[in-house]
């Protein structure tokens, strides 16, 4: 996961990688852990026992490029849990996909497609890559804990070895160009030690970076873990609720509901709320006609059981959130309200009837269902069903298809027919279809099947005095709502912060290092050298030294016949044409 760049020396650098001149001042300047070296070229490779190869394995799976390639196959994995139907979502759409799709469905369920964040071989990665962040993080943040406790590491022999170096020399004494350098670098708000390092001042800065790197890893850990217990604890599930109509937190209010596979029904937030009208409005003219500019549900809410009543507007993407709960406005359409009677002119259904919409105009079709309370004309017990399909606005010479999706002309078709509509066999049903295996329908005066187009206040009748229906002049609107219950959230959105902030201070904040050398020359003038050294991706580390070095000038200003930082006559050393391009001492690749 990490590397140790060769460092320049005298004599090049060393077989190990290290600076035999620089010492601990040219120690490593992040806590990357760092790789044994390789063997000699042509000598033989040391046996590797059983333990030699788990820790060679563990040092492959904490390394940054196994991570990065976890991190490629988790995006991969999540292509196909976003383009193919998935059982935890909706397992309708992936029953119509099979039915589609009979080639590719038996490949897709072996490889567990249709329940990818579920699966064998998504969980594996996903694991992996969690033991593969811890495993990197927890040697790391002891490394960088003993780091923070350690005092700078002291001069090296030879300063102008380092990529930025300067020198002058000043009538001040030593301890007073020491103090002035340890006074201005703690006033620069370097962590320095003044201590008996060559007679130098030893200043290090920069441990934001290593910190915002341990804080992004540790925000990924904190995302993962928040995934998965969002994934084990969450529900959702959805409700259709027409204006008036109203729902309570239990399973069994639920039209659909999914859940992790550690949910327990106890852990639904206990509120109910009621739908107290929706408001939809739509632009009238121009290209884009039709188009939705408010969806607005209005709704009375409480908490508990007896808990106050409260009124709270739903917009989309402004759900109502009670506890750990949020309840989203996903859709909506009409629900056309109608009376049956039967032949002696008894009611025995009169309700608003929700109807599904197929179009953007909100053109819908559903079914009305008579399931008690109907006699024939015969006196015998049936069961009636009506095909609907409603538009809210029609435009005429009969085409049977909404031109707007207000409610500017509201129209209903239905047909009519008599029998037994199954609901008794004990098989689940769409209750927006009907099932006509056992159905007859009711017949014209020509014996074409029963079908009439009404408008509001308009019946049809049924023959044979078997009753009628009757479009009441009155069209309520339904709102479907998604209840979700996802208790990691919060920390996922916390992890997500912390993780931009992480690697904000991790690729801006730079590590560095600077040593001020104060020592008596042979004619007794004191002679300052002042040296930096930092990763090679800090470029502004020489004119740092040289703003440093200017700043300490003013306070320790160079001896009348020896030339300033800004004079290069004599030495040729100043803080700007003596920096080099930085080569660190030792450098780690971040993980």
């Amino acid at each position: 996961m990490g590397k140790t760049e060769a460092r320049r020396t005298a004599d090049g650098p060393a077989e190990d990688g290290t600076d035999r001149d620089l010492g601990a001042a040219g120690s490593r300047l992040s806590t990357a852990p760092q790789e044994e070296a390789a063997p000699p070229p042509g000598g033989a490779a040391p046996a590797m026992g059983v333990v030699g190869w788990a820790r060679w394995f563990w040092r492959q799976l904490t390394s940054m490029r196994v991570a990065l390639i976890l991190l490629f196959l988790l995006s991969l994995g999540a292509i196909p849990g976003s383009l193919i139907p998935q059982n935890s979502v909706d397992s309708f759409k992936v029953q119509q996909f099979q039915e589609l799709h009979t080639t590719v469905t038996p490949i897709y369920e072996k490889l567990q497609l249709f329940d990818v964040y579920s699966s064998v071989w998504f969980s594996a990665i996903y694991i992996l890559l969690f033991v593969s962040l811890i495993g990197c993080i927890v040697p790391r943040t002891w490394q960088f804990v003993g780091q923070l406790r350690s005092r700078p590491p002291g001069a090296p022999k030879r300063l102008d070895r380092l990529p930025a170096y300067t020198t002058w020399r000043t009538t001040a004494a030593p301890d007073e160009v020491r103090t002035a350098a340890a006074s201005m670098l703690r006033r620069r708000r370097f962590r320095t030690d003044a201590g008996e390092g060559a007679g130098a001042v030893a200043a290090e800065k920069g441990f934001l970076r290593e910190a915002g790197n341990l804080v992004f890893h540790v925000a990924l850990i904190v995302m993962l873990v928040a995934f998965a217990s969002g994934q084990l604890f969450k529900s959702e599930g959805g409700k259709l609720i027409v204006e008036g109509d109203g729902f309570a937190n239990t399973l069994s209010q639920y039209d659909d509901f999914r859940s992790g596979s550690l949910f327990s029904t106890d852990d639904l937030e206990p509120f109910s709320f009621d739908l107290k009208s929706f408001t939809g409005t739509y632009e009238r003219s121009g290209p884009q006609k039709g188009t939705p500019r408010t969806f607005e549900a209005d709704v009375t809410y409480s908490e508990g059981a007896d808990g106050p009543v409260r009124k709270k507007t739903i917009e989309v993407n402004k759900p109502l959130e009670v506890g750990d709960s949020k309840v989203f406005l996903i859709s909506h359409g009409y629900a056309p309200v109608v009376t049956v009677r039967d032949g002696r002119g008894k009611v025995v259904y009169r309700s608003a009837v929700p109807l599904l919409p197929v179009d953007a105009n909100v053109s819908s079709n559903g079914a009305v269902k008579v399931l008690d309370g109907y006699r024939d004309a015969k006196g015998r017990k049936e069961q009636l069903g009506f095909p609907a399909f409603f538009v809210p606005t029609y435009p005429g010479k009969g085409q049977m298809f909404s031109a707007y999706p207000g409610l500017d002309f509201p129209v209903l078709n239905l047909g009519a027919y008599h029998g037994d509509l199954g609901v008794d066999a004990g098989i689940p049903q769409n209750v927006y279809q009907l099932d006509r295996k056992e159905m007859k329908p009711f017949k014209d005066a020509d014996g074409n099947i029963l079908k009439k187009t009404l408008l509001p206040g308009e019946t049809m009748t049924l023959p044979d005095g078997a009753g009628s229906i009757t479009f009441e002049k009155d069209v309520k609107e339904w709102a479907s709502f998604q209840i979700s219950q996802q208790p990691g959230n919060s920390a996922a959105l916390f992890g997500a912060i912390a993780a931009i902030l992480g690697l904000i201070g991790s690729l801006f904040v730079q590590r560095r290092r600077v040593w001020v050398r104060a020592t008596p020359g042979p004619d007794g003038v004191t002679v300052v050298e002042m040296a930096g050294l930092g990763r090679s991706e800090s470029a502004r580390l020489p004119e740092e030294l040289a703003d440093l070095a200017a700043t300490l000038y003013e306070r320790a200003p160079g001896a009348p016949d020896a030339p300033g930082p800004a004079d290069t006559s004599d030495t040729g050393a100043t803080p700007h044409d003596t920096a080099r391009t930085p080569t660190p001492a030792a450098e780690g690749a971040e993980k």
